[in-house]
């Protein structure tokens, strides 16, 4: 086994996929026996080459799980890439104790990684987010039996298969059957498919001259109406209102009372009125 797991050690699958494949498909499988010595070194000595053995045996059935996910258009080399990582998690938390062999145990770990992995380069923005929506984007790809959108009695017969509402299955077909759009569009459009990129029907409203002057005046009428308000109160009260608001190292109650000699509860009182008064006089003024 020695010269084979050296063979495969010095391999990564995007090097070269196929002499990588032919490495890992001439390391032994290990008998039940041998895998479970090497599994119990693992966990109880936490011995790393005992680690080495486990995951080198078993990189023939990521190789087979990656096989499976192949009409997804993302490289094969990938997709085995992200398995092993899975199948390397799978071997960390193995317990020889589970009484099943580690492939078993490893398949949900090895899938796992590739569907985040799918997930994550399928599209640029992500179709799915939530868990339901990953397990409803792969189970629906696997039930689809054609490339057209899904009849009335398909739609319902896959949403009863999956225990989802149809218009869960429509919503996830339709993400599924968008494409990713550059905002600009390429540089080579002519003028008869530039229009199609978004940035050329999308409207930025926050640039229109017409609502960045009403609300300049907006905040102008504003201000001094608040101004007006303020120079119309005591000037305790505005003192107390510039402390407490208008500043930007704000005063407490207890240090405004210290500085009038009266109680921090007559200050927030005092603070109250005040402002009732602005609110009154600026809906006044308006």
């Amino acid at each position: 086994m020695g010269t084979s797991l050296q063979l495969a050690d010095r391999l990564v699958p995007g090097a070269n996929l196929e002499s990588y494949i032919q490495a890992a498909s001439r390391i032994p499988v290990l008998t039940a026996d041998e895998e479970r010595q090497l599994a119990e070194k693992l966990h109880y000595d936490g011995d790393l080459e005992a680690a080495r053995q486990l995951v080198l045996s078993h990189l023939r059935f990521v190789i087979h799980i990656a096989r499976s996910y192949s009409g997804y258009g993302l490289a094969q080399a990938d997709l085995i890439q992200e398995g092993n990582v899975g199948l390397m998690k799978a071997v960390k938390r193995f317990n020889p104790e589970y009484g099943v062999r580690l492939v078993s145990f490893a398949v949900h770990w090895i899938k796992a990684e590739i569907h985040e992995f799918i997930l994550r380069n399928w599209r640029i923005v992500k179709v799915a987010t939530t868990k339901a929506q990953r397990k409803l984007f792969f189970n629906l790809r696997s039930q689809k039996k054609r490339l057209a959108w899904l009849n009335h009695d398909e739609l319902n017969a896959v949403a009863e298969d999956l225990g989802v509402e149809p218009r869960v299955v429509r919503e996830m077909e339709g993400r599924m059957a968008s494409h990713d759009t550059a905002f600009d569009g390429p540089m080579d459009d002519d003028d008869e498919t530039a229009y199609q990129a978004p940035a050329h029907y999308l409207q930025d409203h926050r640039s229109d001259p017409a609502i960045q002057l009403e609300q300049t005046d907006w905040t102008e009428d504003s201000n001094g109406r608040l101004m007006e308000a303020l120079g119309a109160l005591d000037e305790r009260s505005q003192d107390i209102l510039r402390e407490r608001w208008l500043t930007d190292s704000k005063s407490t109650l207890h240090e405004l009372a210290d500085k009038y000699g009266i109680s921090a509860e007559r200050i927030r009182q005092l603070e109250k009125n005040a402002m009732k008064k602005i609110r009154m006089q600026m809906v006044e003024a308006a």
